[in-house]
């Protein structure tokens, strides 16, 4: 957004410099990104007079001049057509930078004649397009600073440029008068009053405006519009020009230069048709698919079903809101006008926008929203600037639609500008500031300005109050420090479970990975999501389309791409959330991680293997240790699809509570996500760990018996069907104060045990606590194995 010095003044009244003003704007929010000032690079041009001149001996066309400067006489050599005795003029001498010709000036000689200087056109210091002479000034004093001169006697060609950045959700600063406001606001300057119009129609408009009702919602809300006959359109006044050369537009035309102005002016795009042009009323609808139109800048578009465009009996003219079209543009022959000021839906502007490719300045500023409450007063205010500078009879207003109502307001609570930013601003400030902004109070409640889309609750008028007041006073203020005691611990156990998980796999020598949490459909797919509740509304990408299910998907691909370049054994763990749905409560910790290819060494020799199921077990249970999981736990079947279905194991408390489960990853998974297995790997859940029961009391004490271990040697014949975990687990139940640990270290099948019968070996360890076991206490231990497992596999003690 570009904008004049003079520009700003013709709406805040203001005396601070344009560095001033440039440092609050960038304050404001509003970053200034080039101020483009001509004292900057006309500042050492000086005034001088022409003496003497005469032809140079050896040219015919160049005259060698006797200019009286500030040094004295100096001789310059010129081939400008008006060069002679008399004239005051510019001087850049020896040294001087000439922006128009990006030369600096030296002492030379032209056909063996020396010159020390150039007398200066307007084009060479780039103040205009003129070149058919050197500038011939009316006054002036030798030595003077031509920049002085000009800003007495033409302050126009003088005016900084300001160039700022605008944030999409600031909008009022599109144009000249909201910044203008902010400045305000901001203590440097008062606001003028703005400029009002009224005007009374002579006739009826012989061209109406229709708004179908499909395009009433998320289309077109208010098209009002006037024709104005017996204009005359030709070039815009100096003035206006200037304005729209300083900010790099090019003047066109009366009519058209007035459309440019408002929109930079009171961020107010306008369109004026050649009535002429038009055949019949015009209607605003949305297309059909597959109608051209040729836009003013001479391009052809071909619009998709349901963008909104303007047509009259022949056809489509307008892209509503956007661009219009060449056929009914305005041209130094129109006489006849029809002036439209609509309010567009945002949203369809930008899509219809993007989907076309065009980026005009209408379009820049439709989709960002402009002040509906202004659609009105804009028509008039263009039709009396039309009226002074081209004349014309206007009609009475024909109007579609209804302005909508965007009324709104909020409390404004003094206290939160100090709990939100942590700046004390008094509430008198507050509402002053907000005051100033635009907003109207009523007791505690301040109403919205119409120009304000972005202010869409209480936290908004806290920014409004904390911004205008200068972020840069805000100072850190350290918290309060405990004077005395032990600190309140903050962190709750599942966050210190998620700390000591991280560390604990690091340590195991895996490499921590942070993938994203959206992946394609197809990846989810695999690991049981992919449906429309983790679906995104508007996803980054089409492999960003869905919330992860899982961790693992996120490994296997990081695994992927590592592959891809050579590196082929690698572990990697991650700790984060997996979504079973898009509700903030449908997430949960996981903590995840894969190992591929082969273990390091092991000996000396440098030996290594594939990694296996175990290494995943053991690497899992470290983990799960860790971080306070029970010792005993079980080894049950049973988990998902996406692990190898004969290898893999859940780590559970029960049948119904699942810690984690660790194994080998299905080869169809691996294949679709071109992973070269095996891979093994783990998952678990920190949440499902059981907090202690008292959460206050301290580690229990180190209980070790110094009574010596007793252990025993089982096997059990029975069917080729049963689990060597039921017989485990039977053996185990047996006497859960004696049995620390049971073991199967052997497995028979065939010989003389018959057709679907296999040998189950278990070492059981007797660990006594109060006194050394007696054999009769070690026989009836072995009696209650044998009960048990007999009863839980049906087997019996092999002979």
């Amino acid at each position: 957004m570009k904008f004049t010095l003079s520009w700003l003044k013709e709406h805040l009244e203001t005396t601070a410099s344009v560095e001033e003003i440039a440092e609050a704007l960038t304050d404001l929010g509003l970053e200034v990104e080039e101020i483009v000032n001509p004292a900057d690079r006309l500042s050492e041009f000086t005034i001088g007079k022409v003496k003497e001149a005469e032809k140079h001996p050896d040219a015919d066309r160049l005259n060698i001049c006797q200019v009286e400067t500030d040094e004295g006489m100096t001789q310059i050599i010129c081939g400008a057509p008006n060069a002679r005795a008399g004239i005051t003029v510019v001087v850049a001498k020896p040294g001087v930078y000439v922006p128009g010709i990006d030369t600096t000036i030296g002492v030379g000689k032209i056909r063996g004649v020396e010159s020390f200087g150039m007398m200066c056109s307007e084009r060479e210091m780039e103040l205009s397009e003129e070149h058919d002479g050197i500038i011939e000034l009316p006054s002036g004093e030798v030595g003077e600073r031509f920049i002085d001169w000009l800003a007495a006697h033409d302050p126009a060609k003088v005016d900084p440029v300001i160039d700022i950045a605008i944030t999409p959700n600031r909008p009022d600063a599109c144009g000249v008068r909201g910044v203008a406001l902010d400045l305000a606001a901001r203590g440097l300057g008062k606001m003028k009053p703005a400029p009002e119009a009224s005007i009374e129609g002579a006739f009826e408009s012989p061209i109406k405006v229709i708004i179908d009702e499909d395009a009433r919602t998320k289309g077109c809300e208010v098209f009002a519009g006037r024709l104005i006959r017996g204009v005359k359109n030709g070039p815009s006044p100096e003035w206006l020009q200037a304005r729209l050369k300083a900010i790099g537009l090019r003047p066109i035309s009366a009519l058209v230069d007035i459309t440019n102005f408002f929109t930079f002016d009171r961020n107010r795009p306008l369109h004026v048709f050649d009535a002429d042009k038009v055949s019949g009323d015009l209607r605003v609808h949305r297309a059909q698919g597959g109608e051209t139109l040729v836009g003013l800048d001479e391009k052809e578009y071909t619009f998709s079903a349901g963008q909104v465009v303007i047509s009259d009996d022949k056809g489509v003219e307008s892209i509503g809101g956007i661009m219009g079209g060449l056929a009914t543009g305005c041209t130094e022959e129109t006489t006849n006008v029809f002036l439209e000021a609509a309010v567009w839906d945002h949203v369809q502007i930008a899509e219809t926008g993007r989907a076309l490719k065009i980026n005009s300045d209408a379009r820049y500023r439709n989709e960002r929203g402009i002040d509906p409450a202004f659609n009105m007063p804009a028509i008039e205010l263009a039709t009396q600037m039309i009226l002074d500078l081209c004349g014309g009879e206007p009609s009475e207003l024909v109007v579609a639609g209804e302005v909508p109502d965007v009324a709104r307001a909020y409390k404004l609570d003094p206290e939160r500008v100090q709990s939100l930013v942590g700046m004390a601003i008094p509430e008198s400030e507050q509402r002053q500031t907000l005051t100033a902004l635009g907003f109207r109070m009523e007791g505690s409640m301040a109403h919205v300005p119409s120009w304000r889309p972005d202010v869409q609750g209480e936290a908004d008028l806290v920014e409004e109050v904390a911004r205008v007041a200068s972020l840069t006073k805000l100072k850190g203020i350290p918290l309060p420090r405990i004077q005395s005691g032990v600190p309140k611990q903050i962190l709750s156990p599942l966050q210190k479970r998620e700390q000591i998980a991280r560390r604990t796999a690091a340590a195991l020598g895996y490499n921590e990975c942070v993938t994203y949490s959206f992946i394609d459909r197809a990846s989810a797919e695999l690991f049981g999501g992919g449906d429309d509740a983790t679906m995104l509304a508007n996803p980054i990408s089409a492999d960003m389309s869905h919330l992860r299910p899982a961790l693992l998907p996120g490994l296997l691909q990081a695994a992927a791409r590592n592959q891809a370049r050579g590196q082929m054994d690698m572990a990697l763990f991650e700790v984060g959330h997996a979504f079973h749905g898009g509700e903030p409560g449908d997430q949960h910790l996981m903590v995840s991680g894969i190992l591929v290819g082969r273990t390091g060494p092991k000996d000396v020799h440098g030996a290594s293997r594939p990694v296996d199921l175990f290494d995943a077990k053991a690497d899992a249970e470290a983990v799960l240790s860790a971080i306070g999981a029970p010792a005993k736990v079980q080894i049950l079947r049973g988990g998902e699809s996406w692990w190898h279905p004969g290898r893999h194991g859940r780590i559970c408390l029960g049948p119904k509570k699942a810690l984690g489960v660790f194994g080998e990853l299905h080869p169809k998974v691996l294949q679709a996500l071109d992973v070269k297995g095996p891979v093994v790997g783990f998952t678990l859940w920190p949440a499902e760990i059981p907090l202690p029961r008292n959460a206050s009391a301290t580690r229990g004490a180190l209980t070790v018996s110094d009574l010596q271990a007793v252990e025993r040697d089982f096997a059990f014949v029975v069917d080729a069907e049963v689990e060597a975990l039921t017989l485990v687990n039977a053996a185990a139940g047996a006497d859960k104060v004696l049995i620390e640990d049971v073991r199967v270290f052997d497995e028979f099948i065939g010989g003389s045990l018959g057709e679907g019968k296999k040998s189950l070996a278990i070492t059981v360890r007797l660990q006594p606590t109060d006194a050394t076991l007696k054999e009769a206490d070690i026989e009836a231990v072995s009696a209650k194995i044998v009960e048990k497992v007999t009863k839980a596999t049906g087997g019996s003690l092999r002979g």
